[in-house]
């Protein structure tokens, strides 16, 4: 796929296998989701009891994904498993409002399950946004 001069991301526009582009598995998208969910599991602990308390882990996982996917375009689970969240058409950030559409979205559970052939659950149709491996930081 072509880069965005723009921003240095490559462009997800592309048929998944039509460019130079691997989408990432679903193993590392399940894994960057793991990882974020614990991280909603400790930061509700500090105010509360999740086991008790239900909500806050979900309020977490909303915020986590409107202010790190919407902003820098990864949660904490994405980097550490080198995959991004990009606007399907441009290949840039998503914004606040769409990482809160894709965040809600995702706390029903079901979209997730219900993939297209570029592997995007109905969070990702929803917020106009697809999952690519991260791009390599320059040296």
């Amino acid at each position: 796929m072509a880069a965005n001069p723009a921003n240095g991301h490559q462009k997800p526009n592309d048929p998944p296998n039509g460019g130079d582009i691997e989408l990432p598995t679903l193993g590392r998208r399940f894994g960057a989701l793991v990882i974020d969910w614990a991280l909603c599991l400790l930061v509700a602990s500090l105010y509360g009891e999740p086991a008790r308390d239900g909500w806050s882990p979900v309020v977490a996982l909303i915020f986590i994904y409107t202010v790190f996917a919407g902003f820098f375009a990864q949660t904490p689970g994405m980097a550490l498993v080198r995959i991004a969240v990009v606007d399907v058409d441009t290949g840039d950030r998503i914004g606040p409002l769409r990482g809160l559409l894709r965040g809600l979205a995702i706390c029903l559970v079901v979209p997730l399950l219900v993939l297209d052939d570029r592997r995007r659950g109905l969070h990702d149709r929803l917020a106009r946004s697809i999952v690519i491996p991260a791009p390599r930081k320059k040296p």
